[in-house]
């Protein structure tokens, strides 16, 4: 079986508990909605996976996601047409994503304490910029914001539809081109991947640039289906995504990374929030069960890592 087939069983055990106790919890409107307020978690989840992948995990991802946002929005505000100001979203995302990697391979130092640097030196200029107040555009008329309002097949909104797209793209790039050769190799041995030709710092400058961009996207995305980002948002996202990510089967020893288990670990946290709404469990406790999830899924990747290598060792010991 492939290694998301657990998580997805998972997820569909976790859909049916929860239908069960709240049957309306099953009705095609509200499982469909799931994927969408899934959409945004689970754009950035794509882009840490890659992260993940060459063990590094980038703290400032939240702040990179409403920074980009905030200067999409100014850019409308200052009457720059929303397709362009979208864009200049984007790429302001991944210039963040280059100041992290350049730092990051510059001063030799780990992405976790780059990023929890530029985690709050991107907040304090994002609450500059927007005057911690909420952006919102002037004109919301235009095609850019009446993409975000269509529903595929009258049930599937457009979000939904550009991370299901989106996470087929990454997943192809991974597993599909040089450059997820490369980031996979990394993550499994730094060493032999510099020794194999491997440029190790100019991949991993590239992972964070991407990481930025997908933020930056996911800002931009965020901006049009909202129509406005407020200060705070993004925020406090750090921990699904990661959580996502790891529930999804990507190990934080790298290596390995799987797109396909990070959309269905965005999907469970999706479930695990909305199903405490629908229980009348104070939404608090979505924060506490996600990181009683992470746990078990970090415990079951050691178990099922440390089988792994016991049965290798008997097959070497055998031979």
């Amino acid at each position: 079986m492939p290694d998301e087939a657990g998580v997805l069983v998972a997820l569909v055990a976790l859909i049916v508990v929860v239908g069960l106790l709240r049957p309306n919890f099953l009705q095609p409107t509200t499982l469909f909605q799931q994927l969408s307020g899934a959409a945004f978690i689970g754009v950035l989840a794509l882009g840490m996976v890659f992260v993940v992948s060459i063990r590094d995990i980038d703290l400032s991802v939240g702040w990179i996601f409403n920074f980009s946002a905030v200067i999409a929005a100014k850019a409308m505000v200052l009457g720059v047409d929303p397709w362009i100001a979208a864009g200049i979203g984007i790429a302001f995302g991944a210039f963040l994503g280059l100041i992290n990697g350049v730092l990051a391979v510059w001063l030799r130092i780990p992405v976790i304490i780059i990023t929890l640097g530029t985690f709050s030196a991107f907040r304090g200029l994002s609450l500059v910029v927007n005057e911690s107040r909420a952006v919102v555009p002037p004109d919301k008329t235009g095609s850019f914001f009446a993409l975000f309002d269509v529903k595929l097949f009258g049930l599937i909104p457009s979000v939904a539809v550009a991370f299901v797209v989106l996470a087929v793209i990454l997943h192809l790039v991974l597993h599909r081109t040089r450059f997820g050769y490369r980031v996979q190799a990394m993550g499994s041995n730094p060493d032999a991947a510099r020794l194999g030709g491997i440029p190790v710092d100019r991949t991993r400058i590239l992972v964070l640039v991407l990481m930025g961009a997908i933020a930056g996207l996911t800002g931009a995305m965020f901006l049009g289906f909202r129509e406005a980002i407020d200060p705070v948002t993004g925020g406090d996202y750090l921990l699904p995504v990661v959580a996502a990510v790891i529930i999804g089967g990507t190990p934080l020893s790298g290596g390995r990374g799987t797109i396909v288990g990070a959309v269905v670990g965005a999907l469970i946290i999706q479930v695990i929030t909305t199903g405490i709404l629908f229980l009348g469990v104070d939404v608090k406790w979505s924060t506490f069960v996600t990181g009683a999830v992470i746990i078990l899924a970090v415990a079951v990747d050691q178990l099922v890592r440390r089988q792994r290598e016991r049965r290798t060792r008997d097959t070497v010991d055998l031979g």
